[in-house]
């Protein structure tokens, strides 16, 4: 009788949770402090603060200003990621949308935004958004290393269609803001590159 009641109790522990998950049972006091729902949570990825600012707490401009560069810094594994790039999307839309008094932090939401864009191929939206960061912001390289991206790409399908002068144009363009992003980060050696030679990169020519 007592071994079925002393089996009875170690159920209803393990139901409880009090017992650990190595090989025998913990102290009540002891798992207390353990349990994960209870332990303190500093180091959250940053896709669930992506799911979070849409689903749950409401993250500040500055948050998602920083979530979205992480998520979106040269060689994320983000751009492969399309439910990633489209949850990052309405997270950007939305804290933009909702912080229109916030000067600080627009121009990097907007450039995110058209940087986010511009790998998802929304060229035209991409050139908006990274033009609007830019009257905001002039002074930030990567806004002028995307705008020579946008007008290469330009320059090269009027390339494609004969259009040779329109063409010339848009290198031109792109020349323009490619020496503007070197002027304003030396070290990059992104920037030190041919923005058409970037393009061709891209599309793995």
């Amino acid at each position: 009788m007592m071994r079925r009641v002393g089996a009875a109790f170690s159920a209803l522990l393990a139901l409880s949770g009090v017992w650990g998950c190595g090989p025998g049972p913990v102290a009540p006091h002891k798992t207390e402090v353990v349990i994960p729902a209870e332990a303190p949570q500093p180091d959250k990825s940053d896709q669930v603060r992506l799911k979070e600012g849409l689903t749950g707490r409401d993250l500040s401009p500055s948050e998602v200003a920083d979530l979205s560069d992480r998520l979106l810094a040269d060689g994320s594994n983000t751009f492969n990621d399309q439910e990633t790039m489209a949850r990052l999307e309405l997270l950007l839309l939305k804290t933009i949308k909702s912080s229109d008094s916030d000067k600080t932090h627009r121009p990097t939401l907007w450039r995110n935004l058209g940087i986010l864009h511009y790998h998802q191929e929304k060229y035209k939206q991409a050139r908006q958004e990274l033009q609007a960061a830019n009257e905001l912001n002039p002074k930030n390289a990567h806004t002028h290393f995307y705008l020579a991206c946008l007008f290469a790409h330009q320059g090269v399908i009027y390339e494609k269609q004969g259009k040779k002068r329109i063409s010339r144009q848009q290198f031109k363009r792109a020349a323009i803001e490619m020496e503007q992003a070197r002027k304003l980060a030396p070290n990059n050696a992104l920037y030190k590159k041919d923005p058409k030679q970037v393009i061709q990169q891209e599309n793995g020519k």
